[in-house]
């Protein structure tokens, strides 16, 4: 459930928390343009101060016309008058049109460069969050904020906050001008005002519930659909083609019925405002007519008598108050899309991110003559722990061994649902420890442990000696390779997906690095060999040919520990033969942890651990478990294969 549930019911969000979060979609918005922004502002408010005027001068115009004192009876009186306020009102006109095609021009930079600016925080922050976070939350869902809730946003701030800033200001400006001219027109107006009021509330509250689900139903669609094409030749193999239509059916039906509805009441709200607006002007004429043959005292702040030089203006500013007030009631659904969208774009930039509180780091060092560590900037091979003492103020260097050891380690993703119990391992420099047992047995939690991509609950973890909580975590991986079950290939070249591994890599050491993994000849095979572009995850290579590509990634990172996760589970037996010899030698020297469901990969270790349930019930090596004759035995005596 969303960290701010106690602020939604039944998809409404607190009046309070939409105010937050429009204050908050401003202040990036003016922060990101401090100065370009209050420019805009100005230039808004001036044309739609331009806007409100125009009533000033009508009434000044028929003012001069029906006045013999102003015009003396004649044109040569009352026309330079008559021509000054048109000269005076054009020129208005002019710098208002400069201003509101700047003000237009700014807001399309501004509008992408603050989307572009979100989406940047938006990515930098989710480098930064922990693998449980991707592993709860539905990637289409993420997808759907970096594009469906961004767009929303893009709609507010390029034509909504525009519009509203500009209706507000001409509202305010005719309201005062009403109160300057007449007060019982003024309080008829509100009257009017007070019953669009009610209608937005009334409709425009109903459409907005609905938009908030629609943002949130697009989300569960887009989710769906990434889902169904990732997992495109399981649904075919299972002939699942109506039943993943059938649950396509579900969440698209459940969008359509949340758009409806909101689009529903959205669309009856301008029609019943235009109407009012008619109505209201209406009875602002006939209002206007008795005032003027009763005549009926005015009461205003100008002091004018309430003749037909301030009626036939007010009746204008009748119709240009209700459209800007229809105006602003119109964008109030855009607003609560777009706070719904920037809801949840704040909520992923809001997630916390990956705690570190570690403080010794990785370095390249040299050995000096009387055998101490030096640090140093060039690569020299020869890697060392920088471990500053904050007590004694000083810094001391323990070379990078690869001694991994758990002591104790007890684990859960849920704390009511423990997965490792007791465990305790102990991977000397050099040595091949392997991990078997059925699926979910705890194989894979062990080293996402050594990786730091969660925290244990209870026990230590000790990397050469040091506690890997004060190692920073880029330190800790950086020193550790990892060959995961599910390959990840990027698209760019098939040189690109190897160099990944190390980005200063040379050709010569991805080359190197390729044929030790047994991946060199296929690539020769490949149309433009090393420059064979990849897309879709390595979609024009067979599943073996893209674990190998892994393998040489893992090879060119050259670490001293090295994690393989089920490293040859999609390597045909007469492929493995091939690669087992590169894999020797990419594993030698090296601490190597090794899960395994075909236990011939893991004979030659030096250590074979059986886990059953989270806890290490068997460990030694090859032989003599066979000669145990306990779990081990008749996982290998019955099958090669653990399933």
């Amino acid at each position: 459930m969303p960290k701010d549930s106690a602020s939604v019911r039944n998809g409404k969000k607190t009046t309070k928390g939409k105010l937050a979060t429009l204050w908050r979609v401003l202040k990036l918005l003016y922060g990101s343009y401090p100065v370009l922004m209050p420019l805009v502002t100005v230039c808004i408010l001036f044309s739609a101060a331009v806007s409100a005027i125009p009533a000033v001068f009508i009434q000044r115009v028929i003012e001069v016309i029906r006045d013999p004192a102003i015009n003396g009876g004649s044109w040569e009186t009352a026309g330079p008058l008559i021509i000054g306020y048109i000269v005076v009102l054009l020129s208005l006109y002019l710098v208002s049109i400069i201003a509101s095609t700047l003000y237009t021009q700014l807001m399309a930079y501004i509008t992408q460069g603050f989307l572009c600016k979100l989406r940047d925080r938006m990515f930098t922050g989710m480098q930064k969050l922990p693998v449980r976070y991707f592993d709860t939350h539905r990637h289409g869902d993420i997808m759907s904020v970096y594009t469906n809730d961004i767009d929303t946003l893009r709609q507010f701030v390029s034509q909504s906050f525009p519009q509203i800033l500009n209706s507000a200001a001409i509202v305010t400006s005719v309201f005062v001008i009403m109160l300057y001219y007449s007060f019982w027109m003024t309080l008829a107006i509100v009257a009017g005002v007070v019953l669009m009021i009610f209608v937005v509330r009334k409709y425009a509250g109903n459409s907005a519930r609905f938009f908030i689900r629609q943002q949130k139903s697009v989300g569960r669609v887009e989710g769906y659909i990434q889902e169904m094409m990732n997992g495109q030749k399981v649904v075919k193999v299972f002939n699942h083609e109506e039943l993943s239509e059938r649950g396509f059916d579900e969440v698209n039906e459940a969008l359509y019925e949340d758009s409806r509805l909101a689009h529903r009441y959205a669309n009856m709200l301008m029609p019943i405002m235009n109407n009012i607006g008619y109505i209201l002007y209406s009875i602002m004429a006939v209002l206007g007519g008795v005032l003027l043959v009763f005549s009926v005292p005015n009461v205003s702040l100008s002091g004018l008598a309430f003749t037909v030089d301030v009626f036939v203006p007010f009746l204008n500013m009748t119709r240009q108050f209700t459209g800007n007030v229809g105006q602003l009631s119109n964008q109030f659904n855009s607003i609560v899309m777009a706070m719904a969208g920037a809801e949840r774009v704040f909520e992923l930039m809001d997630e916390q991110p990956e705690q570190d509180d570690g403080y010794v780091t990785l370095v390249n060092a040299r050995i000096n003559a009387d055998g101490s560590l030096e640090e140093t900037d060039e690569h020299t091979g020869i890697w060392a722990w920088r471990h500053p003492h904050k007590e004694t103020q000083t810094v001391t260097y323990t070379r990078l061994e690869g001694d991994v050891r758990l002591f104790d380690v007890d684990f859960a993703y849920d704390p009511e649902k423990v997965i490792l119990h007791n465990v305790s391992v102990y991977a000397k420099p050099g040595q091949k420890v392997a991990f078997v047992g059925a699926t979910g047995a705890g194989k894979t939690t062990i080293t996402n442990l050594i990786n730091r991509f969660y925290d244990i609950a209870d026990g230590k973890i000790r990397y050469d000696g040091i506690n890997i909580n004060k190692i920073q975590k880029d330190s800790l991986r950086r020193s550790i390779g990892i060959v995961l079950q599910e390959t990840n290939l990027f698209t760019g070249s098939v040189m690109d997906n190897i160099r990944y591994g190390r980005l200063d890599a040379s050709d010569e050491d991805c080359i190197a690095a390729a044929k030790l993994a047994g991946a060199d000849s296929f690539i020769h095979r490949l149309p433009d060999g090393y420059d064979t572009m990849l897309f879709n995850n390595g979609a024009n290579l067979s599943q073996g040919q893209r674990q190998l590509l892994a393998i040489a990634r893992a090879a060119v990172a050259d670490p001293p520990v090295m994690i393989l996760d089920e490293a040859t589970s999609s390597i045909d037996t007469q492929t493995e033969a091939v690669v087992q010899k590169g894999m020797d030698s990419l594993m030698s020297g090296r601490t190597v942890f090794v899960i395994a469901h075909r236990l011939s990969t893991v004979q030659n270790a030096d250590v074979i651990m059986v886990l059953d349930h989270g806890r290490i019930i068997e460990r030694g090596d090859h032989q003599s478990l066979i000669a145990q004759k306990g779990t081990y035995y008749q996982l290998y005596t019955g099958a090669f294969e653990l399933e």
